[in-house]
């Protein structure tokens, strides 16, 4: 499928978020009508909602300090870095393919992960020489039915017929949207950055626009907020927020990157979720992007995501 002209308005706007208390019952027409333009519709009721609870999440690693700017710099990149940038693997599997046995260096079989190659190294994999390809970074609003893998074995319509054969470069999503989930999502070659965005500790913010099969009772928001406990632990949310008059449609930001959380959330309080999409990812947002088009990531939100702390 080819890529659709970047025209028209946007399907819907982001959930803006705040450091500050910002859905509460009462207040002037013009506060309350303010809060959600966003979203297209007056606000009429909400509940709420607790501020953002400071230095939770918070990424920053002790004892890191920034480099000598003055220091000459080497040549050399760490093989699992060249191999992802070859786009055949993020990172992390390309440590699996050098443990492995599975990539040679000059005919040389390298085990040892942190290994540097030097410029013109000859990098193999199964006897395939990797060249190292041009970084690509690709925003699409993926639209409802298409998976989120570079391939199926069952043959149904994946986010890469999407792209087509605009991109010559070995692309792949950073992280996945259910088949029935729409909204944004992030297509690269660049290994490193998929593995820092997709790894917990970064704690990427999501912002979701939920569509339910009734209107959230006060009590479940409530719950929402406390943190629903999960599998995995207690699913905390960083903001939420009633965005329409008959209580059906949420607007929930969150940083945790658990598997369908989103949906599971309000599964587990017998909430059927009909619609869900995703406005807003690590800073990146749906402004001016249809929904089943992409486009490429200027230099700036380039430099956003590779700083992204």
């Amino acid at each position: 499928m080819d890529q659709k002209p970047l025209s028209g308005k946007p399907d819907d706007a982001k959930f803006q978020s705040r450091d500050k208390p910002r859905f509460s019952e009462g207040g002037s027409e013009d506060r309350r009508k303010g809060r959600n333009e966003s979203f297209g519709k007056p606000y009429k009721k909400t509940y709420r909602a607790r501020p953002n609870r400071e230095g939770i999440g918070s990424t920053r690693r002790r004892g890191v300090t920034e480099g000598d700017p003055t220091a000459p710099k080497s040549d050399k990149i760490r093989l699992n870095k060249f191999i992802a940038n070859s786009g055949i693997s993020s990172r992390r599997e390309a440590d699996e393919l050098i443990t492995m046995g599975l990539i040679s260096v000059n005919g040389k079989v390298v085990s040892e992960l942190g290994y540097k190659v030097n410029p013109g190294d000859e990098v193999r994999y199964e006897n395939k020489v990797l060249r190292a390809e041009k970084p690509v970074y690709i925003l699409m609003n993926k639209p409802k039915g298409f998976l989120t893998t570079t391939d199926d074995p069952q043959e149904r319509k994946t986010v890469m017929h999407i792209i087509g054969a605009s991109v010559k470069e070995r692309i792949y999503p950073v992280g996945r949207l259910d088949r029935n989930t729409t909204g944004l999502l992030l297509l690269t070659n660049d290994g490193e950055l998929a593995d820092k965005l997709m790894h917990p500790s970064f704690n990427v913010k999501k912002v979701y626009k939920v569509e339910l099969d009734k209107p959230l009772a006060k009590g479940d928001f409530q719950t929402i907020l406390d943190g629903v406990r999960l599998e995995e632990g207690r699913a905390e949310v960083d903001d939420l927020a009633i965005v329409s008059d008959d209580g059906r449609t949420i607007g929930i930001e969150l940083h945790i990157g658990w598997n369908r959380v989103v949906r599971r959330i309000f599964e587990s309080l017998d909430y059927e979720v009909i619609k869900l999409d995703r406005s807003v990812y690590a800073g990146l947002d749906k402004k001016e992007l249809g929904r089943g088009q992409w486009r490429f990531l200027a230099k700036e939100e380039i430099i956003h995501l590779k700083h992204f702390k």
